[in-house]
């Protein structure tokens, strides 16, 4: 039994030095110590050794497991650093390169338009004003004197949650709710989500962006509404713009109209962008209705006003060029890059 375990103790020496990584270490300490190990299989035949053979192999056996263990430990240390030294060379870092600069974003071309048309308003005096995307039909249609049976209270036209409540259509209900609100002088912006029943393509979409403009003072005239709008036109697409008004009809406002701005790309002459018209439409506006004051309880005898509304996606297509209405919303960094 003292041969035996000297030849542990050998074995020991011998294979321990040769190992190679962590794997084959714990193997051969399982080998060696484990329950169905190499020195346990001996010390279970001590049960055969006389009393005097007893505590000698005993004590052998001990100094033999002691030393096994402690070459364990110490191969396991030298492992350890090995494999930290390699991954200190494979991970070295080169502190002297130039840092890798985070790309930075920028805001979305719709916010961009928004931004820049709200701070045009904010320069002559308007605030913004908020409502609710769900809303009441009486809002988005009766005050604003659109009639039972227009077709933009169809179905096909308008996504209804019950026959009371509406997805907005526009955001004239936020001018509603302001009059009610507010008693005169008033002169407020409201940008906002809108939802119509649309199919998508390139120009159109179920989901889009409005900003509506409103002012209700005394003596207010068409000439303050072409005035603000020419202003507006000026600052947003170049001063050389040009504004044109063509009669038109809503309900909410009389006499309307729609407005066109000289073409900022070849300044009236015809190209792609105004389709050889020299004129592109980008707003519908008119007088406030006086049914729409009466409903506010405003009286249309001391007070008129002025109201006017564009889609934000047409505005940033016409401004920026773009072709399909669908990019604005498709989230392809490529397309957004342009636009930092």
């Amino acid at each position: 039994m003292k041969e035996k375990l000297e030849e542990i103790r050998e074995i020991a020496k011998k294979e321990l030095d040769q190992v190679q990584d962590m794997q084959q270490l714990e193997e051969w300490r399982v080998k060696l110590l484990g329950k169905k190990g190499m020195l346990t299989k001996v010390l279970r035949g001590m049960s055969q050794l006389s009393s005097e053979e007893r505590p000698v192999i005993g004590k052998l056996a001990n100094e033999i497991r002691k030393e096994v263990e402690e070459k364990v430990e110490s191969q396991r240390e030298r492992l350890k650093n090995q494999e930290k030294n390699i991954r200190l060379q494979e991970e070295k870092i080169d502190v002297t390169l130039p840092g890798r600069k985070r790309p930075i974003g920028s805001l979305h071309p719709l916010t961009q338009i928004l931004n820049e048309i709200r701070e045009i308003f904010f320069g002559m005096g308007f605030s913004v004003a908020e409502g609710p995307e769900i809303e009441w039909a009486y809002y988005n249609f009766d005050a604003l004197n659109v009639p039972k049976n227009h077709p933009a209270r169809d179905l096909e036209d308008t996504f209804y949650i019950n026959k009371d409540i509406v997805l907005r259509t526009q955001t004239s209900p936020v001018q509603i709710r302001t009059m009610k609100k507010q008693q005169p002088p008033i002169r407020i912006i409201s940008p906002g989500r809108v939802y119509r029943s649309d199919e998508i393509d390139a120009t159109h979409s179920p989901v889009f962006h409005q900003i509506e403009g409103l002012v209700v003072d005394k003596e207010i005239t068409m000439g303050d509404l072409k005035g603000t709008l020419d202003v507006f036109a000026k600052n947003l697409f170049g001063e050389y713009t040009k504004t044109r008004f063509r009669p038109h009809q809503f309900y909410f406002t009389e006499p309307s109209a729609e407005m066109d701005v000289s073409c900022f790309v070849c300044r009236g002459k015809g190209c792609r962008v105004c389709a050889g018209e020299g004129w592109i439409e980008i707003l519908g506006c008119g007088m406030v209705h006086p049914n729409v004051l009466k409903e506010c309880d405003i009286d249309p005898k001391v007070y008129s006003g002025f109201a006017f509304g564009m889609g934000l996606e047409r505005i940033a297509m016409i401004k920026y060029d773009i072709q399909d209405l669908r990019l604005l919303f498709e989230n392809d960094l490529r397309f957004l890059k342009q636009f930092k």
